[in-house]
């Protein structure tokens, strides 16, 4: 028998949720333990039950993870460096990122181990809408949210012609469905301006809400992957090819050393 942890660690095992979350479900009483409302310190072993919202949360067999995470302004993206994204999510899986994000920046992020999935949301061909809401070091006209509308000429080459729309004198939301680096800070200092925060507020159809306190992770729902596999143009047939491509080429590899007497 293995030996019992917090219920919150549990949790945080089972991918539900983090213990900060895992907390605040279960003070609003919505966890529970043997079929009684859980309080905040109890331990979970191997011979009992733990339900949220109504459902069993027990050990689950898949080995792919889905996350989506509200990351911190400050905390980066760099496993070998301190104050990293690696610190604030416990899991027993390893995991990375999808995509690049700044460690100044903030917001919404996907996490995952699956690394199809991940490489195809990172094509140029598939980039996800992105929302990032932007508050600059001065007022911004009208005038410039319209540059930022139409296109601004980088070094690299003109930005795509966007959506951007003034939230108050110094913030602004812009919709891009462009991956390179820095790019938004990039056309703020064409125009004149410094970034003060960038913070991405939607994914495709993945939006900011308050419940998604900063450095907070959660599960994917299924119909939320679901999505993000269509808007990348990965079929069913392609998931189950996927599965377990790294057993599938070792048996391969083992039976050509067998025959070539390796």
């Amino acid at each position: 028998m293995s030996e019992p942890v917090r219920i919150n660690k549990y949790l945080a095992d089972q991918h539900y949720c983090s213990r900060r979350e895992a907390d605040r479900l279960i003070a609003s009483g919505n966890v529970f333990l043997n079929n009684k409302p859980a309080k905040l310190g109890d331990r979970v072993g191997d011979e009992d039950t733990v339900r949220v919202n109504g459902r069993d949360r027990g050990q689950k067999s898949t080995s792919r993870v889905y996350l989506l995470m509200n990351k911190p302004a400050g905390i980066s993206l760099n496993k070998k460096v301190e104050h990293n994204i690696y610190d604030l999510v416990d899991l027993k899986q390893a995991f990375f990122p999808v995509g690049e994000m700044s460690t100044r920046d903030e917001g919404l992020l996907i996490l995952t181990n699956d690394s199809f999935f991940s490489k195809r949301l990172s094509l140029p061909k598939y980039t996800l809408d992105q929302e990032f809401v932007v508050e600059v070091d001065k007022p911004i006209p009208r005038g410039d949210i319209i540059k930022l509308q139409n296109g601004i000429q980088l070094k690299d080459g003109m930005t795509k012609p966007t959506k951007a729309r003034q939230l108050d004198p110094r913030r602004f939301a812009i919709i891009l469905s462009e991956s390179k680096q820095d790019l938004i800070r990039r056309m703020c200092m064409a125009l004149g301006y410094e970034v003060e925060t960038l913070m991405r507020s939607r994914i495709l159809t993945l939006k900011m809400i308050s419940t998604y306190p900063v450095g907070n992770w959660r599960p994917l729902m299924e119909s939320e992957i679901d999505e993000l596999k269509k808007a990348a143009g990965i079929t069913v047939q392609e998931t189950h090819a996927k599965q377990k491509p790294w057993t599938a080429n070792k048996k391969k590899k083992l039976a050509r050393n067998r025959q070539a007497g390796k």
